[in-house]
């Protein structure tokens, strides 16, 4: 994939620094993304439960196989916190999870990381996942998949249920929250799949909805607002992207052609 303009710093990849979170938990601070990996404020575990998991499993909850796609896999925060939800509320659930992640050194060195006690029990897991890039038991199947997002991601075979839309920022990572990366998602999902992201930027939610995606305002919560979409329809408040849109003539989605 040729860029037009130079988004990611290789020589910053390994330049990372821990931070306590508000809720105790900890994360990190990419330099090459001048980012935390989740907000300090909401907490790294908090957000993860509150923002992703369970909003997409209070609306996914009639199969007992679910297919999750976590983009992208980082500190595993997502993955397992999905894990820890499952078990803590004894779902009778098979999961399995994929994740992309470019930082290859990141995973290898997360058997080291310091983890909140919820994931206390995961510790195999973490290490499976650390050293293999995968974990496998009757239950879960985690895979996490090394490379770009943009290349991994349509090499999926399996329909997934719903999708975990946390990767860095669209000001600082452009080419995952591209109208045609949208597109991309929708390709590989189910007829019902449910996608979550922390991101309520009208840019954002345009290009969601012109690739077909519908835009939902989740529940409140005791997190910043954030986006649900779906490819099917949901008992949540829609946004009425076509009145924005009115009120809005200078907003436009994120287009692949700008990037590359």
């Amino acid at each position: 994939m040729r860029l037009k303009n130079k988004l990611y710093h290789e020589a910053l990849r390994d330049k990372k620094e821990s931070v306590i979170t508000n809720d105790g938990s900890c994360t990190l601070y990419s330099f090459e993304f001048e980012e935390h990996y989740h907000s300090t404020t909401e907490g790294a575990l908090m957000e993860s439960l509150q923002k992703h998991v369970i909003p997409a499993f209070s609306l996914i909850n009639t199969k007992k196989e679910l297919y999750i796609l976590d983009i992208c896999f980082g500190l595993g925060y997502n993955t397992f916190a999905t894990l820890y939800y499952v078990l803590k509320n004894n779902l009778a659930l098979n999961i399995h999870i994929y994740s992309p992640e470019f930082d290859k050194k990141l995973v290898q060195n997360l058997k080291n990381f310091n983890y909140p006690d919820e994931f206390k029990e995961m510790k195999e897991i973490i290490n499976s996942i650390s050293e293999h890039f995968y974990y496998e038991d009757k239950r879960f199947t985690i895979t996490v998949m090394i490379g770009d997002a943009r290349i991994e991601i349509p090499k999926l075979t399996q329909k997934i249920d719903i999708v975990y839309q946390d990767a860095f920022s669209f000001q600082k990572n452009p080419l995952l929250w591209t109208k045609e990366y949208f597109s991309s998602l929708r390709d590989i999902c189910a007829s019902d799949a449910i996608l979550t992201t922390y991101s309520s930027a009208t840019n954002v939610r345009m290009g969601l909805w012109e690739s077909g995606w519908s835009i939902y305002l989740p529940n409140k919560q005791n997190v910043r607002i954030g986006t649900i979409a779906s490819l099917g329809e949901l008992e949540l408040e829609k946004v009425d992207m076509e009145l924005k849109i009115s009120r809005n003539k200078e907003a436009k989605s994120l287009k692949d052609s700008e990037y590359i």
